[in-house]
């Protein structure tokens, strides 16, 4: 054993306001049968206009340090990954620390899609050199402010909501054992949203086939850098954005389904929201249990991609 960073707790939070295939097909040319089958989802949550981010953020957030057994005055860094804050500046991660009485710095990282797993990159980072004990990292998006509601090809595809996780150091076998990560900006114009329009436009069958590459070599990367195989994974937890998606990268990994999460019907995609609020759902369906092995993968705009294996609630011992 020796001193690593861990993940110590999780919280989720989405709105109140749900939104199913059948309210979008009012208006939209396709229909509840052609979502379900293309995508998986079956809804998603929205965020009221006058509702604030930072809010929906600082609930997921409480949940997390509760499930941890830590207060806010123990937290020594706040990382939040977001593509839509409340503002352009300053960002989330202020007005979430203030809500929740934290007076530690807070700042905001914007990776897209792969935005958790680089706030986690960076947690993990700072408590194993010991510039922190306590980090508290959230994916927090209100994807609905930034949707094109007329766009058949991504109205039916993205919700709101946040999620987060507690990193803090301990005597542990694994802990946040590896992550890797990857860009290629030149395919930057099939994903992206415009300083103007500020609307999501993607090339659909361009994104899906560079994300299923993509995520099942990042995750191969990063079990290879802790001598594992995918045989060793108990579950296996990617960024949300279409069921088939995922069943493929699983099906490259060779994965059997009972270790492969979806949680997209219910929530759609929540960019770099959707792992957390999934590690949320797994622990509450009983399909995730302290000392499981967690490999995450994820891919978004940019494009980006990355990966990452972890030993879920590894409580050895943590250091006080």
């Amino acid at each position: 054993m020796s001193v690593r960073a861990g993940l110590f707790g999780v919280g989720a939070a989405l709105p109140e306001h749900v939104v199913t295939n059948g309210d979008l097909t009012a208006h939209l040319d396709t229909t509840d049968d052609w979502i379900v089958r293309r995508t998986g989802i079956r809804e998603r949550r929205r965020l009221a206009d006058d509702a604030s981010l930072a809010g929906l953020a600082a609930e997921a957030c409480a949940q997390a340090l509760a499930d941890a057994g830590r207060s806010p005055e123990e937290v020594d860094r706040v990382i939040v990954s977001t593509i839509t804050p409340d503002q352009l500046t300053p960002g989330l991660a202020p007005a979430l620390a203030g809500r929740l009485g934290i007076e530690a710095p807070g700042h905001d990282v914007n990776a897209a899609c792969a935005g958790f797993l680089v706030a986690l990159d960076e947690a993990a980072a700072l408590v194993e050199s010991g510039r922190a004990e306590c980090v508290l990292v959230c994916g927090a998006e209100a994807l609905s402010r930034i949707t094109d509601g007329a766009d058949r090809g991504t109205a039916v595809l993205f919700g709101d909501g946040a999620g987060a996780v507690v990193v803090g150091r301990g005597d542990l076998d694994l802990g946040c054992a590896s992550f890797t990560f990857g860009c290629s900006p030149e395919h930057g114009p099939l994903l992206y949203a415009g300083r103007e329009e500020r609307r999501i436009r993607m090339v659909g069958p361009e994104v899906y086939r560079h994300a299923v590459h993509r995520m099942a070599q990042a995750t191969t990367h990063a079990l290879e850098r802790c001598g594992m195989t995918a045989g060793d994974i108990d579950l296996f937890v990617a960024h949300q954005a279409n069921a088939r998606i995922i069943e493929s990268v699983a099906a490259a990994l060779a994965l059997p389904p009972a270790k492969v999460l979806l949680d997209v019907g219910r929530v759609a995609n929540t960019s770099s929201a959707s792992i957390p609020l999934a590690l949320a759902q797994a622990e509450r369906e009983g399909r995730l249990r302290p000392g499981a092995t967690v490999a995450m993968a994820a891919f978004g705009a940019g494009f980006v991609w990355g990966a990452g294996v972890v030993r879920w609630k590894e409580r050895v011992h943590v250091c006080a």
